[in-house]
C-alpha cells in the first residue's frame, strides 16, 4: 500500500493551507495530481528537494513527501494569460525570494 494515501495527502495539504491565506485548498484528486506532477517537473528540471532522504527516490515520490510534510505550498496562479486552473507550486525558498524582490521594487 502506498503511504500516504491520496486522502491523507489532501488532508495534510489542506491543514497546511488553513495556516496561510495565499495557499489553495484541494478538493479533488485531479488537483492533487496536477500539483504533485508540476513539482516533480520542477525537481527534474534541477530544483533542490525540500525534504531529507530524497537521494535515490523518484521525483514524484519526493514531491509527494514535500507536500505531505508541508515544505511546498500550492498557490493560485493569477496570470490572465493562462486560461487553465492549474495550480502554481511554490516552495518556502521561492516564497521568501519573491518577498525580497517585492520589497526591493517598492524601494
Amino acid at each position: 500500500m502506498i503511504h500516504p494515501s491520496y486522502s491523507e495527502l489532501i488532508q495534510a495539504i489542506n491543514n497546511n493551507a488553513e495556516e496561510d491565506d495565499n495557499t489553495m485548498m484541494l478538493n479533488s484528486r485531479y488537483s492533487l495530481v496536477l500539483a504533485t506532477s508540476k513539482r516533480a517537473r520542477q525537481l527534474i528540471a534541477g530544483a533542490e528537494p525540500m525534504v531529507r532522504g530524497a537521494a535515490g527516490k523518484k521525483p514524484l515520490s519526493v514531491a509527494i513527501d514535500e507536500f505531505y510534510q508541508g515544505q511546498v505550498k500550492i498557490v493560485a496562479d493569477n496570470t490572465e494569460e493562462e486560461e487553465t486552473s492549474e495550480p502554481a507550486v511554490e516552495t518556502a525558498e521561492a516564497e521568501a525570494e519573491s518577498a525580497v524582490q517585492t520589497a526591493e521594487t517598492e524601494e
